[in-house]
């Protein structure tokens, strides 16, 4: 039987810290404990008293009063040190502090405060404890209009509202909380092997705040388009992700316009930069579609639904070949240059087909021509 790990998370309402709640919430090992505003003192004893390793992820960074910078941010991780210097055992400590805490003013003293304290525990117990200077950390859950602008840029974006941006120039420096989350999953196991002191997250990625928007407002545009978003780099990958975590509850779908008439309908899905479109084809029974031949448009048809025939014919030749394609074993058939083709619906029901081709349809450039199988 694994190990049962006893882990404390303070601020498990806060962004980072739900986040890794919901991530040890699906280990077996993992016996976790959440610390939040309204937890009691005593609980909070009671909790650390058999904790194996505390993140310390509760912080104040957008207060009424600046003196709640201190009470939040310093006063608390000495309460908490207090607590555990009363008992026997002495956990591994892991710290959410702040780039800020390099800076002169109030949030930063408070962030550098937090960690003097846990710095001086350490020495003087010689528990392992882990710092983090976090810079700006961006995922799902994140509040809007409050202190992360990846997050407030992906709600107003999204949402139809306005964005300000003072300088199109400025450099972001930003952290991906599912990085942050892999990093905190291997101190649990590993955290008294490992160096203690100040640590880093990786990879930090570096955007400015104008190519920021522009990304974010592709991804909306593609819903639009149809165009899949560029996720050549694994930032934009992240950020479509967090940007689709943002969308309206009520805005989840967008319609696609479908080409019907009496044969079926024919609708454009997904389209790319570079590596061509998938479109959904729907043929009544009986119906034939195609009869055509293409000089280096090349497709792939996929039948997901019904059963049919697809027929070719090199150019110039008299031979027929036949494909029978059905739902109920999926196969793809590719549809070479230079041979004419058809797909017919053998079937009671419609016949779907997906169907992906290796370039955008252009009106001015079909590489279409008509020709009976």
């Amino acid at each position: 039987m694994e190990k049962q790990i006893n882990v404390v998370i303070t601020g498990t309402n806060g962004f980072i810290g739900k986040n890794l709640a919901a991530e040890f919430e699906q280990l077996e090992n993992i016996n976790l404990e959440k610390v939040v505003r309204s937890t009691s003192r005593g609980s909070l004893e009671k909790f650390l008293n058999k904790a194996d390793i505390v993140f310390h992820l509760a912080g104040v960074n957008r207060p009424q009063d600046e003196s709640e910078f201190m009470e939040g941010n310093r006063d608390f991780t000495n309460e908490i040190i207090e607590i555990i210097k009363a008992q026997s055992s002495k956990p591994a400590i892991v710290l959410s502090s702040s780039i800020q805490a390099t800076s002169e003013n109030a949030y930063g003293r408070s962030k550098k405060a937090g960690e003097q304290l846990i710095q001086k525990f350490s020495e003087e117990s010689d528990s392992p404890v882990f710092i983090y200077r976090l810079p700006n950390v961006f995922g799902k859950w994140c509040k809007p209009n409050y202190n992360s602008v990846v997050a407030t840029f992906c709600h107003n974006i999204s949402h139809n509202l306005e964005i300000k941006v003072n300088d199109e120039n400025h450099n972001l420096n930003l952290v991906y909380i599912d990085d942050i989350i892999s990093e905190f999953k291997s101190l649990v196991t590993d955290c008294r092997e490992i160096k203690t002191g100040y640590k880093e997250i990786n990879p930090v990625y570096e955007i400015s705040l104008g190519d920021l928007v522009d990304k974010l407002e592709s991804f909306k545009l593609s819903r639009e388009n149809k165009m899949v978003p560029n996720l050549s780099t694994e930032l934009s990958k992240k950020l479509y992700s967090t940007y689709l975590s943002y969308l309206p509850i009520d805005n989840f779908s967008y319609d696609l316009k479908m080409n019907v008439d009496n044969r079926g309908s024919f609708t454009e899905f997904l389209k790319t930069k570079d590596s061509g479109q998938v479109s959904i084809n729907i043929s009544k029974p009986g119906i034939v579609k195609g009869n055509h031949w293409h000089h280096t448009k090349n497709e792939k048809f996929l039948v997901v639904s019904g059963e049919g025939i697809i027929r070719f014919r090199k150019y110039g030749t008299k031979k027929v070949i036949e494909y029978h394609v059905t739902g109920e074993k999926l196969e793809v058939v590719d549809i070479p240059t230079g041979y004419t083709h058809n797909i017919e619906n053998l079937g009671n029901s419609d016949m779907v087909t997906v169907m992906w081709a290796n370039e955008l349809f252009d009106p001015n450039n079909p590489d279409t021509y008509f020709e009976e199988v």
